[in-house]
C-alpha cells in the first residue's frame, strides 16, 4: 500500500489514466476470413495517404530531408544493414550490376534509403505497386534508374537479379500463394525485409496505424515462419535470416510476434 501511494504521489493523474487506457493503435482481432478483417479496415489506397507519402518522398528527392518511411520523415537515415549488406554481395557476384524488383516499395523508400552505398553499382530499381502510386511514381520519381510497373509481369525476369518485398506481402490476401508464383518465376536473388512472423502459427489482424503516420488502417497478416521458409526450400538456399529495422517484439495481447528477413539464393541445377 505504501509502494502504491508514493506513487500516485509523484505521478501526475491525468498521466495515470492515460496508462490505464489500453492503446488504440497497433494490431487487433484474430480474424478468420480475409474479406472480414478488409470490411474493417480503412485501407492503403486512400489518396489522402498518397499524397501524405509523395510530399515526403519528394523531399527527400529534392535533398530536403534525409529519409522517409512510411510517410514520416527522419533526419538520418535508418539502414537495415542485412539488406544492404546482401545487396552489395549480389552486385559484387554479377560484374557490379544489379536489377532489384521492389514489390510494394512505395514510392522507392528503399531506394532513397539505400541510394548512396549503390552509386558505383549498374543499378536498376524497379518497383511494383498499386496503380495509382504507381501514376505518382511515373509522374514525380521515375528517371533512368527508378522505374515503377503495376505488374509484375511487366518486367522481364530475365532483367532482375533481386526480388525484394519488404513491408509488403502481410498485406496480401495469401501471401503463401503469392510467394509460391513468386518461387516459381525463379528469380536468382529473393530478398524479404520487415515481415512480422509468428514462430508455430499464423494471425489475421487489422493493423491502426498511428495517426501522425497517417489516418489508415489495413488487413494484415503475421506469418508463420516455418511454414513461409518451407516454401523456398525446393528451390532456394537460405543464405541469411536477419533482424529487420524493428527488433523489439510486436504485443498481439496474448503473444508476441515479432520482424525478420531473409535472403534466398536459387539453387544451382
Amino acid at each position: 500500500m505504501h509502494i502504491k501511494s508514493t506513487i500516485k504521489k509523484l505521478v501526475p493523474p491525468i498521466l495515470i489514466e492515460l496508462l490505464k487506457k489500453p492503446d488504440k493503435y497497433g494490431y487487433f482481432g484474430d480474424y478468420k476470413i480475409w474479406q472480414d478483417a478488409v470490411d474493417g479496415a480503412v485501407g492503403y489506397d486512400s489518396n489522402v495517404i498518397l499524397e501524405k507519402v509523395k510530399n515526403a518522398v519528394l523531399k527527400v528527392k529534392n535533398g530536403e530531408a534525409v529519409y522517409e518511411r512510411d510517410s514520416v520523415l527522419f533526419d538520418k537515415v535508418q539502414y537495415c544493414w542485412p539488406l544492404l549488406a546482401g545487396l552489395l554481395w549480389i552486385a559484387s557476384l554479377n560484374k557490379n550490376k544489379l536489377s532489384i524488383l521492389d514489390f510494394g516499395g512505395s514510392l522507392g523508400t528503399s531506394y532513397f534509403q539505400n541510394r548512396n552505398f549503390l552509386k558505383h553499382v549498374d543499378l536498376k530499381w524497379t518497383v511494383c505497386e498499386q496503380e495509382n502510386f504507381v501514376k505518382c511514381g511515373k509522374e514525380f520519381f521515375e528517371d533512368n534508374v527508378l522505374k515503377f510497373i503495376y505488374k509484375l509481369t511487366d518486367i522481364p525476369k530475365v532483367e532482375v537479379s533481386v526480388f525484394l518485398a519488404s513491408s509488403s506481402i502481410q498485406h496480401l490476401e495469401d501471401p503463401y500463394e503469392f510467394m509460391k508464383g513468386v518461387i516459381k518465376m525463379e528469380f536468382p536473388y529473393i530478398i524479404i525485409d520487415r515481415t512480422p512472423f509468428l514462430k508455430d502459427t499464423e494471425r489475421l489482424t487489422i493493423h491502426k496505424v498511428r495517426p501522425e503516420i497517417c489516418e489508415s488502417s489495413y488487413a494484415s497478416w503475421f506469418l508463420n515462419e516455418k511454414k513461409f521458409t518451407e516454401l523456398f526450400k525446393e528451390k532456394y538456399n537460405l543464405i541469411a535470416d536477419f533482424e529487420s529495422l524493428r527488433t523489439a517484439p510486436i504485443n498481439l495481447g496474448d503473444i508476441s510476434a515479432y520482424e525478420r528477413g531473409f535472403i534466398f539464393e536459387l539453387k544451382k541445377n
